[in-house]
C-alpha cells in the first residue's frame, strides 16, 4: 500500500518536473525526483535502461518477458 502511494506521488512529480522543463522553466526542487522500479516501487538497485529493480529485472530476464536478454553461462 505505502510503495503503490510512493509510486503515484513518484510519476506526479516527474510529470510536473517534465511540464516545467518544457515549459523552460527551472523545477523548484529538482533534487526530490528520484527513479522507481516499475513493478514493485523499490528505489535501490534500480536499472535505468529497462525501468525496474535488480530483482525484478531478474524475474522479467528469467522468464523471458525481456527481449534480448538471457542469462550469461561459460
Amino acid at each position: 500500500m505505502a510503495r503503490t502511494a510512493l509510486k503515484i506521488k513518484n510519476t506526479r512529480t516527474k510529470e510536473a518536473f517534465e511540464k516545467a522543463l518544457k515549459s523552460g522553466k527551472k523545477p523548484r526542487h529538482s533534487t526530490r525526483i528520484y527513479n522507481r522500479c516499475a513493478k514493485c516501487g523499490k528505489v535501490r538497485g534500480y536499472i535505468r535502461r529497462f525501468g525496474l529493480c535488480r530483482i525484478c529485472f531478474r524475474e522479467f530476464a528469467n522468464t523471458g518477458m525481456i527481449m534480448g536478454i538471457k542469462k550469461s553461462s561459460w
